[in-house]
């Protein structure tokens, strides 16, 4: 029965990636879209004036009611289409973490494989989710590459399977510690997005990048800024719980609450990082393409945490599974 259930978990997490794929093509599809430039068009005071010395007004009337207009625009489609694929894969995705966890008998994060499995279901769950809060679906592309890439070298790398917890993991810290550094990352990584969009953004007003037309399209550099603070405040938050719970449960596992293992130090690393980038630009103004930088480095220390330091660092942590 738990191979059984493990299969069909494996069934659904590819599924979810097939499906994955169509919607970064989508949402691709309408960056490009954002790209071409806008089609001439008829407008009014055109038919007039044209039709009036022409005497074709009728023909002319017809061409600019057949024109596309701002009220019925054709692009938004592959966005729409984008979502859906997106809402679809992550059922699938949440789906194959499920039955996972009821094969195993445990929640689904005991190892890489695992990890990955929850954790990217939950950074698409962030950005599901705040969408009700505000529009940013012009970061599908990112975030839908980004998960899909991640599962595929899960899948393909870190795949294990299902076996008996350590004794250090049989604890209800388990649940609280791991699924709260998910949500953590869920948010530094839409935060990451936001700060990306950002440095292209700024470097788009001065002249100094590649025109991308698809970036008129988008918000202003100081908006996306202000979006992505807020954004990684809250995953400050979840992260400091990570810390805090994470020495909590190192004394009940190990007699300490910090040992000054690897996975620790990172952890507080990158706790220091995101830190730093709250505190400089509150008080110490840091604005614009630095505060950008230091968030794009504190998203790449969380992945250097999970990959490098679970692959080739020994510790009390080496929970990877390989």
């Amino acid at each position: 029965m738990t191979d059984t259930l493990a299969s069909y978990s494996l069934l659904a997490v590819y599924s979810a990636m097939a499906i994955y794929a169509g919607a970064f093509i989508m949402f691709t599809l309408d960056l490009a879209r954002r790209s071409a430039p806008a089609p001439a068009r008829l407008g009014a005071s055109s038919v007039v004036s044209l039709g009036a010395r022409g005497g074709s007004t009728t023909l002319l009337e017809r061409l600019a009611t057949d024109a596309p207009s701002d009220s019925q625009p054709k692009g938004p489609r592959y966005l729409r289409v984008a979502m859906a694929l997106t809402v679809v894969a992550w059922v699938l995705h949440v789906s194959g973490a499920v039955l996972r966890g009821v094969a195993a008998g445990r929640v689904p994060w005991a190892n890489m494989f695992e990890f990955t499995l929850t954790a990217t279901a939950i950074i698409i769950g962030v950005f599901l989710a705040v969408q009700f809060w505000q529009d940013l679906r012009f970061l599908g592309a990112f975030v839908s590459g980004f998960v899909l890439l991640a599962l595929g070298i899960a899948a393909t790398n870190f795949y294990v399977d299902v076996v008996p917890l350590p004794p250090a993991l049989q604890s209800a810290w388990l649940v609280i510690h791991v699924f709260v550094a998910s949500l953590g990352t869920g948010f530094f990584a839409l935060g990451a997005a936001l700060s990306v969009m950002q440095l292209l953004q700024a470097r788009r007003a001065v002249g100094k990048a590649v025109r991308l037309r698809f970036l008129d399209t988008l918000p202003a550099a100081d908006q996306l800024e202000n979006l992505a603070y807020r954004v990684i405040v809250v995953g400050f938050v979840f992260w400091t719980f990570t810390l805090i719970a994470g020495a909590i449960w190192a004394a009940h596992a190990w007699g300490r609450y910090w040992g000054w293992d690897t996975k620790e130090v990172w952890t507080f690393i990158i706790w220091t990082i995101f830190a730093g980038y709250i505190h400089a630009r509150a008080t110490r103004g840091w604005r614009g393409s630095r505060s950008a930088t230091l968030a794009i480095i504190g998203f790449g220390a969380v992945v250097f945490n999970f990959t490098i330091v679970n692959l080739f660092f020994k510790g009390l942590h080496a929970y990877s599974g390989l």
